[in-house]
Order: C-alpha cells, then structure tokens, then sequence
C-alpha cells in the first residue's frame, strides 16, 4: 500500500509508536494521523500523492496499530489528547521535524486539536476531516447524533462492558460500527481492512481504544475548561462530509471558529471515510493548503 514508503518503530519516553515514512527529508515535514478503529493504512491513497513536496509520516497512534498499549489507570489519563500528542511531537523530532504541518482525521484530529494547543511551536498549520470540536460535540448531543455515533456513548462505559462485547467477534464490530459510518457502504480496500481488523481484534487494543473514548469524555473535557477560553493559533483547515453526522448535527464552522482564531472550511461530497472515498480530492486539497501555509510564512520572514 506504501510504495517506497519505510516502516520504523520509535521510542517516546516509555511508549513506542510505529510509522510509515516517504519523501525527502529535507522538505517540509508532514504527519499524517488516523481515527478509530483504523491505522496510519487508512492513508495509503493520499500519502503517496504528496511524498514529492513533503516528508510525509503516517503514524499509529498510541493504543492503535502497531503502536504501545499501556495500561490505563482510573482517569484514563495515558490515553488523554496530551499524551497521545506528545508521542507524535517527539516522535516528528526524532525523524528531524521540531515544526511540522498536520492532516488529521476523526480520532487523529482530536489529538491534533490538542497537540496545536499544547506544542504551538511545533504545529504549523492543520488540515482536520470531519470532526468537530470533542466538548462541543458531548455539549450538543441530540437523539439523531446519539442513535448515529451510537459508538461514542458505548465505548465509554466502565470496563470491561464494551471490551467484553467487542471481544465476542471484533471483526464484525468492527465492520457494524465503520460501514454504518459509510451508509451501510464498504469503501475499504481489501489490503486496508485486513490490517484494520487484525490490528483491532487484540484484547489488548480493544481496551486500549476504549480508553482513547473513556479518556475523550473525561480527562480531555477536563484539558480542554482548563485552557479558559485559549484558541488554536495555527491557520486550521476543516472538511466534514456532506453524507455524515457532523453537517447534519452541528454548526460545525461556527464551532471550530469559536475554538481557532483562523479557519476555512466546508462540507465535501463523502461519508466519514472521506481519505479512502475521495482520496485524489483531499490529496489535492492538503497539498494547496499546506503549500499556501508555507508560501505565506516565507513571505512574511
């Protein structure tokens, strides 16, 4: 899926986390970040398209993939948007990237969210799909959300509820809760769901991917009242999908403008699998945004 892509693993403090990697080097560093219940595989069809202008690092997040699954603790803490954030900036520094541009999507967004907030210095800019703004999206629950992302509201309960019922046949959860995300449509490659399932169906990172949901209704909301009112600072780009819950449910530019001082964005033609439905569309428009970022900032200095 990775052509003239390299697989390494990197240490980060007492965590591992496991990257595909292409492009040169020495141009600008880009970090690419999955949802859930996928892998850093969900951006086979994209990666490739930009590895010529931008060092392009498709990364599992902590509790995904191939990355560490540590053990959680009663405030669900290792798996909070800070410390799954900082696995990403020293995992950039080590593949010599100290600033860096970010595309994001669903639960890599939330990640990057916190991420710019935490590390201004290190994030340039951000390109985020269909995702609003985690507090918000609890805040502004309805039934038409809550029956949808019914997920959002299981997986939070106390283990090992969901981790027991997920265990009883992972792959068919798996498929229940994605392709409900893409109107009851598969838009996986056989080569991608087959690693997305056997990533998935580990005890191990069952619990771990509960803890990334305990953690999101949590300790994030608690990380998120605690910056009093601060805004991304970071010229931040967001698509949604014209066929999923975030255009139906939530104002979602009004959202992102009340949590980011500079933000574009709009619906797009897709489900919540927009990087593997539309791949050559947000290819496309990653690399004219982030190149525009760039071109921007070299005006100014």
């Amino acid at each position: 899926m990775f052509l003239d892509f390299e697989e390494l693993t990197l240490n980060v403090g007492e965590q591992t986390i496991f990257v595909r990697h292409g492009g040169d080097p020495s141009t600008p560093g880009l970090l690419l970040l999955h949802g859930y219940p996928q892998t850093s595989a969900m951006w086979h069809a994209v990666a490739p398209q930009l590895k010529d202008q931008f060092h392009v690092i498709c990364a599992d997040l902590r509790g995904y993939g191939r990355s560490s699954k540590p053990a959680s603790d009663s405030r669900h803490s290792p798996y909070s948007k800070r410390e799954m954030a900082k696995d990403m900036v020293s995992a950039m520094s080590q593949l010599g990237h100290e600033s860096f541009l970010v595309g994001a999507h669903d639960r890599g967004a939330r990640v990057s969210h916190r991420m710019a907030l935490d590390h201004p210095q290190s994030v340039q800019a951000m390109f985020l799909l269909d995702i609003a703004p985690t507090r918000e999206m609890y805040r502004d629950t309805s039934k038409e959300f809550a029956t949808a992302y019914w997920h959002w509201f299981f997986l939070i309960q106390k283990h090992p509820i969901p981790e027991q019922i997920i265990g009883n046949d992972p792959a068919q959860f798996w498929k229940l809760k994605c392709f409900n995300q893409a109107k009851g449509e598969n838009p996986f490659t056989t080569e991608a769901l087959d690693e997305y399932i056997a990533a998935f169906s580990t005890p191990e990172a069952i619990h771990a991917t509960c803890e990334d949901y305990r953690a999101a209704a949590t300790i994030d909301i608690e990380h998120d009242d605690r910056d009093d009112g601060r805004k991304i600072e970071q010229p931040l780009m967001v698509l949604w999908a014209k066929r999923g819950l975030i255009e139906t449910c939530f104002d979602a530019m009004a959202l992102w403008q009340a949590r980011a001082h500079w933000v574009e964005g709009e619906a797009v033609d897709a489900t919540h699998y927009m990087a593997e439905e539309i791949p050559d569309e947000i290819a496309s428009r990653m690399r004219a945004f982030f190149l525009r970022q760039i071109e921007q900032k070299d005006a100014a200095e």
